[in-house]
């Protein structure tokens, strides 16, 4: 995936040049963090229905609450985030070794 297409996913999903099986995940997952109060088992039928399998959808979902926890938890507790250039230091390490330090 090419920076471009990253960068017009991060602007607007709703319009970049994307799979419908993405974007209707990208909408469930937005939904999950912005407004969780909001979701119904009508949104896991919109996945059933655009081709997304249960184990993809529970996989997808894991990672977003892993996420959403994650950030919550900084915000609730002032982590420092460290500096752009500090993360283009790391990346090459993280793309090796993942998130095990």
């Amino acid at each position: 995936m090419g920076k471009e297409l990253v960068d017009s996913i991060l602007d607007d999903f709703e319009t970049a040049a994307i799979d419908d099986r993405l974007r209707a995940m990208l909408r469930f997952l937005q939904k999950m963090t912005l407004t969780p109060a909001d979701l119904s088992p009508e949104d896991g039928e919109a996945l059933r229905r655009a081709g997304i399998s249960q184990a993809a959808a529970t996989d997808a979902a894991g990672v977003g609450l892993a996420f959403n926890l994650i950030d919550r938890l900084a915000d609730s507790f002032a982590f420092a985030v460290p500096s752009e250039s500090m993360f283009a230091r790391m990346a090459g390490k993280m793309a090796n070794a993942g998130y095990r330090m």
